[in-house]
């Protein structure tokens, strides 16, 4: 299945386009999900009733509160023991206010179980804003890097003696429950980190053109391309028609037309034209002529070339658009590299031939963070 996840910044058109794109798709002949973030029904205005004579389109709303209740539920059934002998009462899940970053994983839930369904062609996805959406995005990844840290996988080894010790201490023993959440919980990150990295994923990126939209297209552009994540197309909302160009709108049609030009130079850009109103219902979102599904974009690879001939190291590709020299920062740790590119930052583990060398400088150059790595003789093969 196909999934599009589309994200811009805030007050951009973003759901407009996401509703517009799913039943551009759906009149095609592709079934598909439209699945909503937003705590409130930023969708149901937007579609109208138009949807319920749709066929092939379906609508959903995630719902944190109903999910974190389920799992609060859910955990404390299973560390019932750790709570009885702790003397502590259980918590009433109607009563439970969900907390801080349970939104997040309910986002992350929905999109994996809408994602691995077989009752749908396409996937598409309004994500929240997109500062919001790439620390989302960002999110299963570094939890579980931080599950590994806090528990790591060697240590879990132990779990089949804790039975042992439970009975030889007349209690039980809590790390049981504790490390059975943490596994179950790796898994259900995986599931999300390997919807993420299909090459039938892609984000879409929507933005108003002109320069608060062209920062925050760079900006969004390098932080996805940090993640590895692929752009399938660039939804321009807003545009005004050429035929405006004169009297006071002649600069703001000439702003949007430098804008557009640039954006052409590196992005599959389709102009949504303003309507001179908010759109609302299956007519008005027809008008905006959202394409449905495009083309697979391409996969985003972070190749290593061999110059051990020529210069005695290996390079290590990064592709960065819109990333500014003084915005980037390395730090090798180990067998992970730390890349920091403007306000993003992500631990990458190194390729295993890069493991066994140092780094030996980096540039960045055309778009593309170049990182130098020269062999350790210590620890690279010997030849003959």
């Amino acid at each position: 299945m196909r999934t599009l996840l589309i994200t811009g910044p805030g007050g951009s058109g973003r759901t407009t386009t996401a509703a517009a794109t799913a039943l551009t798709a759906a009149r095609e002949g592709a079934r598909t999900l439209l699945l909503g973030t937003d705590r409130t029904d930023t969708l149901g205005p937007v579609l109208g009733t138009g949807t319920e004579a749709t066929p092939r389109l379906t609508v959903k709303r995630v719902d944190p509160d109903a999910d974190f209740r389920a799992d609060l539920a859910a955990l404390q059934d299973r560390a019932a023991s750790a709570l009885d002998l702790l003397g502590a009462s259980r918590l009433d899940p109607e009563e439970a206010v969900p907390l801080p970053g349970a939104e997040e994983l309910a986002v992350l839930r929905a999109l994996r179980d809408a994602a691995l369904s077989e009752s749908y062609d396409l996937l598409v996805v309004d994500l929240p804003p997109t500062p919001r959406a790439l620390s989302l995005l960002a999110l299963p990844e570094e939890l579980r890097r931080y599950l590994r840290r806090l528990l790591p996988p060697e240590r879990q080894a132990a779990r089949a003696l804790r039975p042992v010790l439970g009975r030889l201490a007349g209690v039980p023993m809590p790390a049981e429950w504790l490390y059975g959440t943490a596994a179950r919980l790796d898994l259900q990150l995986a599931a999300v980190e390997a919807v993420l990295a299909d090459r039938d994923t892609a984000v879409r990126l929507v933005a108003e053109p002109g320069p608060a939209g062209a920062d925050a297209v760079r900006t969004a552009a390098l932080g996805l391309a940090l993640r590895g994540l692929r752009t399938d197309a660039l939804i321009a909302t807003r545009v005004l028609p050429e035929s405006e160009a004169a009297g006071w709108l002649a600069g703001p049609v000439a702003q949007q037309r430098k804008t557009l030009d640039e954006w052409r130079e590196s992005y599959d850009v389709h102009p949504a034209a303003h309507l001179g109103r908010d759109p609302r219902g299956t007519d008005d979102l027809t008008a905006l002529a959202v394409p449905g599904v495009t083309t697979r974009p391409a996969a985003v690879d972070w190749p290593v070339t061999d110059h051990l001939a020529d210069d005695g190291v290996l390079v290590w590709h990064l592709p960065l658009p819109g990333a500014r020299r003084d915005e980037l920062d390395l730090i090798r740790r180990g067998d992970e590299i730390v890349v920091t590119a403007g306000p993003f930052r992500r631990i990458v583990p190194l390729p295993s031939a890069l493991r066994r060398c140092t780094v030996a400088g980096a540039a960045l150059r055309e778009d593309e963070l170049r990182i130098r790595f020269r062999p350790d003789p210590a620890l690279w093969p010997r030849t003959r």
